[in-house]
């Protein structure tokens, strides 16, 4: 198990790139199974999460090419089905959540998958009732086998039809669409998932040569094709790394520029980092966070404690919600941090709680923090990391700590995020991989 040993309490400057978005990455390259054309895709990120995602892909058959930084092809002329019937596809699909996302391009071009229950982080009940429900709608037959744990799907009689998501799970509306671009007839799909990320997969697709309507809205439209064909792809700019920079800029007071950050699509972050009283600045598509010695909570028009809290896009994406907290430590004022989607992603708070913060965690899904105002730093501490946004949020706290802390597990943070720790360093900080 590595760790990263973290000495806090100085200023960073500099300006830092955000990597390519880890969620649209897993749903792309998944993707390029729905075709035996090569498909090109750009700015993947190097973290753990796609290294796995890419090697079950190679021992699937598909020919992988590594054609400069960030950039891969792919070509999946020859996969070979029998691959899933096999213990290691086992291994390899039980460490990561988005080997989910395999069963749809499977299914659709191959009539057949396999799903193991997938791995990832461990932040509550995470259930796959939506893709199951969703393919069942389309004429998929679902087998459980409870002696080897796995679910065995068949595709071959599925045809167009209407789905109504339960809730709009971008994992299951990413999977339900690579499923119906290659099954025959009309597939609707309501209260579907509309990040920028099932937008960009939703534009690839279309590239290939799916039919696709709606995108950008709750409710997609797909018309079946025979095939697809080859294209080149480039992801987005990670939104949710752009946010934790944010985050270390504000709790470190330190002035930060973040280049190409499309602003266009980040929703709901900028103006939640406004309430939190964080000062933004965006210009010829860079954003500047500006050295803030302290920056005050607002209170809801009645004077009541603000709420800030997760929503479907372009509501607060959940995966911020860790950092967000953090940074509120620090803040003039108090808030309540309302995690509706998972409810074990606010246990890390007893590691902010040794550190100095004053966090009172009301149930799973919320805590109220009241802001310190930088007048009381954390104290540094040594602590476990629990899943990957805990982790960078941990990272933050670390940071603007005085003293040395040693945070373990970061295998969980590398998943997530590209040589943090190098690209941070670069900016001023003093992180040592041990």
């Amino acid at each position: 198990m590595a760790s990263f040993e973290v000495h806090g309490g100085r200023s960073l400057s500099g300006t830092i790139q955000p990597q390519g978005a880890k969620n649209e990455a897993l749903q792309v390259i998944c993707a390029t199974l729905l075709t035996d054309r090569e498909v090109t895709i750009h700015n993947i990120p190097n973290i753990l999460d796609v290294t796995y995602l890419i090697h079950i892909l190679e021992k699937m058959g598909v020919e992988v090419h590594f054609r400069g930084r960030g950039s891969y092809s792919f070509r999946a002329a020859n996969i070979d089905i029998d691959f899933l019937e096999g213990p290691e596809f086992r291994s390899l699909a039980t460490k990561l959540r988005g080997s989910v996302m395999l069963v749809g391009p499977l299914l659709g071009r191959f009539g057949r998958a396999i799903m193991h229950p997938p791995g990832g982080d461990k932040i509550g009940r995470r259930r796959l009732d939506t893709h199951f429900n969703g393919l069942i709608r389309l004429g998929a037959k679902i087998q459980y086998d409870q002696d080897a744990e796995f679910y065995r799907i068949n595709g071959h009689k599925m045809r167009g039809a209407f789905i109504l998501l339960e809730e709009a799970s971008v994992t299951g509306t990413a999977n339900l669409l690579m499923t119906a671009v290659l099954t025959p007839g009309t597939t609707t799909i309501f209260n579907a998932a509309c990040e920028p990320y099932i937008q960009q997969l939703c534009q690839m697709l279309t590239a290939m040569g799916a039919s696709i309507d709606g995108i950008g809205s709750n409710r997609l439209t797909v018309n079946g094709v025979d095939s697809l064909q080859g294209d080149a792809h480039t992801l987005l700019p990670d939104m949710i790394e752009i946010g934790s920079f944010i985050g270390l800029a504000a709790m470190t007071a330190s002035p930060i520029t973040i280049k190409n950050v499309t602003r266009e699509h980040l929703g709901m972050i900028p103006q939640s980092f406004n309430r939190l009283g964080i000062e933004l600045v965006f210009q010829n598509g860079d954003l500047s966070v500006p050295a803030q010695s302290s920056y005050q909570i607002e209170t809801f028009m009645d004077g009541s404690i603000l709420t800030i809290a997760d929503a479907p896009w372009p509501g607060l994406t959940p995966d911020l919600l860790s950092v967000f907290l953090v940074i509120a430590t620090q803040a003039r004022g108090s808030v309540l941090i309302h995690q509706k989607m998972f409810e074990s992603r606010l246990f890390f708070v007893d590691k902010l709680i040794d550190m100095g913060a004053q966090v009172i965690l009301c149930d799973p899904h919320r805590a109220t923090v009241i802001g310190l105002d930088h007048q009381f730093p954390l104290r540094a501490s040594r602590m476990v990391t629990p899943d990957i946004r805990a982790g960078v949020a941990l990272l933050i706290a670390a940071l603007s700590a005085e003293g040395t802390s040693i945070i373990q597990n970061i295998e969980q943070i590398d998943r997530g995020y590209e040589n943090i720790d190098g690209r941070l360093n670069q900016l001023g900080a003093e992180i040592i991989r041990l």
